[in-house]
Parts: C-alpha cells; sequence; structure tokens
C-alpha cells in the first residue's frame, strides 16, 4: 500500500485536541451536589451496561475522521514496480541473410545456426540492451535495442532469406546497426557483425563503417562463418533439391580491418561447436550499469474505506438517536 498524497497524513495529529477536547468537556458536565451525610448513598447500585458504551459515538467520529484523512492522502495497491541497477552493455546483432547463407556446412544451414546461437547468447543476457540488424543486398533494423527478450527472440524467427534484395553489404548493415547504437548512453557499446561473404553491394564500404564505428566508440566483433574450401548448397532443379559444392568466400582482411579499427575482434566459425564458443567467448566481455524500469497499473483503494466511513457515521448517529439518546 502507497499513497499519492503522504502529506496529508500528518492531518491525524488534529485527533490528539480533539480527544483532549472531548475528556476536558466531560469533565465539566460532572454535576456537583452537597449533601449532609451519605448513608443514603452507602447501598451500591448495579451499573448498566450504557454507561460502559456512553463514550463509543465520539469513539466512532473520530475514526471516521481518521479514515476521511486517510482517504485525502489517496492510497494506491500496486504490483512491486521498481527502479533498479543491472549489469550489462548495449548489443546491436548485425547478421547477414543473403543466398549464400543457405550453405549447410552448418547444421541445418549457416543462417539456422546462427539464429540458434544467437537465441541462446540472447536467453543468457537477460540485463542487456539488445537489437537485431540484418543485412544483405541493403539493410534494415528488425528490432531496435530493447530489454524485451520475448519480443526481440519472437522477432529474430521470422528472419529468412528473400527478405530483402539478394547481395552482401558489409557497410551498410554495419553503418545501419551503428546508427542503432550510437545514441546509446551505456558505457559499453558492442556490434556483432556475421556474415559469410564479401561485400559487393551498398554505397557504403565496410573500413567507412568501421571508422563511423570507433567516431562513437562503438567496439565492433566480427564473425566470419563458413567451412574452409567448399561448402554444401542447395539448388533447386526441375528434379527437386540438389547439392553442389561452392567456394567459400570470405572477405576476412576487410572483417579483421574492422575488428582492428573499432577495437574489437575477429573470429572464424568453420562449424556449429566453433560458432557457439565465439559467442560465448563474447558473452565474457566487460558489462556496464544500466537502469531498468519495471512498471505496474495502480489502483485506487480508496472505496472500501468510504464505505467504512459512512457506516461508522450511520452506526454513531442510531447510538445518539436510540439507545444513548439525551433527554434534556
Amino acid at each position: 500500500m502507497i499513497f499519492a498524497n503522504p502529506h496529508y497524513l500528518y492531518l491525524l495529529l488534529l485527533l490528539i485536541p480533539l480527544i483532549v477536547w472531548y475528556i476536558l468537556r466531560m469533565r465539566k458536565k460532572q454535576a456537583s451536589l452537597q449533601i449532609s451525610a451519605i448513608q443514603a448513598f452507602d447501598t451500591p447500585k448495579a451499573t448498566t451496561w450504557k454507561v460502559y458504551i456512553r463514550h463509543l459515538p465520539f469513539v466512532l467520529r473520530m475514526m471516521a475522521v481518521a479514515l476521511i484523512i486517510i482517504i485525502l492522502a489517496r492510497p494506491q495497491s500496486t504490483n512491486s514496480w521498481e527502479n533498479r541497477s543491472a549489469e550489462g552493455i548495449d548489443i546491436m546483432l548485425a547478421i547477414d541473410i543473403s543466398g549464400s547463407m543457405l550453405a549447410e556446412d552448418l547444421k541445418p544451414n549457416r543462417l539456422e545456426a546462427a539464429k540458434n546461437v544467437a537465441a541462446a547468447f540472447i536467453n543468457g543476457r537477460p540485463n542487456d540492451n539488445i537489437g537485431l540488424v540484418v543485412f544483405s543486398g541493403e539493410s534494415f533494423t528488425q528490432c531496435p535495442l530493447t530489454t524485451d527478450h520475448a519480443i526481440l527472440l519472437n522477432l529474430f524467427k521470422d528472419i529468412h532469406m528473400g527478405m530483402i534484395e539478394d547481395g552482401t553489404a558489409i557497410g551498410v548493415g554495419l553503418a545501419n546497426a551503428v546508427s542503432r547504437i550510437k545514441d546509446s548512453q551505456a558505457k559499453s557499446r558492442v556490434i556483432i557483425l556475421l556474415t559469410d561473404g564479401s561485400n559487393n553491394r551498398g554505397e557504403i564500404a565496410p573500413v567507412t563503417a568501421a571508422e563511423i564505428a570507433r567516431t562513437f566508440g562503438v567496439r565492433v566483433y566480427t564473425i566470419g562463418i563458413g567451412t574452409r574450401g567448399e561448402a554444401p548448397y542447395p539448388f533447386s532443379t526441375p528434379f527437386g533439391i540438389k547439392y553442389q559444392n561452392v567456394p567459400v568466400d570470405i572477405d576476412e582482411p576487410a572483417l579483421q580491418q574492422i575488428a582492428s579499427i573499432t577495437g574489437g575482434q575477429y573470429f572464424r566459425a568453420t562449424n556449429n561447436a566453433s560458432l557457439k564458443s565465439i559467442y560465448e567467448e563474447i558473452d565474457q566481455m566487460e558489462k556496464t550499469k544500466i537502469s531498468v524500469q519495471q512498471y505496474s497499473k495502480k489502483q485506487e483503494e480508496y472505496k472500501p474505506l468510504a464505505l467504512l466511513v459512512f457506516a461508522l457515521l450511520l452506526f454513531e448517529l442510531l447510538l445518539r438517536n436510540t439507545l444513548l439518546r439525551n433527554i434534556p
């Protein structure tokens, strides 16, 4: 229970002078009578129950006044909202969804393997602000930075090859991720860029995007995904899916340069296990404090108190006009 106007509770102090006034008033009402002897009063008289409850109307009225003051303070109930600090960093994931990500040197293919490992990484960092950018021939933001990882994971499941024009625009994808994280107030801002190819589309060169990231203090970890040599790739034919080995072409020098410029690190994932270990290594990065706010709906709780005030005043009125009625 909380109060929207707690300063009104100081009015409860007014009950003290009211009680003192009542006590003094009752003393003045005691009549005095001078007599020559008290023998006639030696026989004790039975005290009636009305004597014991004669102060009850005043007690009821004081209780009603106290409840009215509490109502003015606006009592409210809430589901434990809080502001707290948690350890975390801001991370943007930039993932290549070009056609070559369907190669099956990782199982079931590169794209699905990247999604599965990244989802496990997200689940392991509940306090981080994490967002998602996808790119191929162009780039767009699938999810901005958020601590609501349930929404992020749902959007993560929806990414697939063919969402946008095919190609590999690494520079555009990185620049888009930088634009989404550059205004973050976190001390540690990180982009994890995953691709399996070489930059062949877009108007922004990867090195230029890396320079932009460095300007904003964003560290970029790059991951080249794909086996060495050739990888099986599914091709649609009139007779169904046929597999053909295609060369794996990852521009490792460019990815290494991006990581070097921004103070990050380059990794090579040749299978599912190595990709998982890369994310585990990144998971050991430094953390910084972020503010997490949890909200819940407040509800006014004055109605039961108002009904109780009405009942108390009604009971007092009945007592004063029936059982405790004063006859002049």
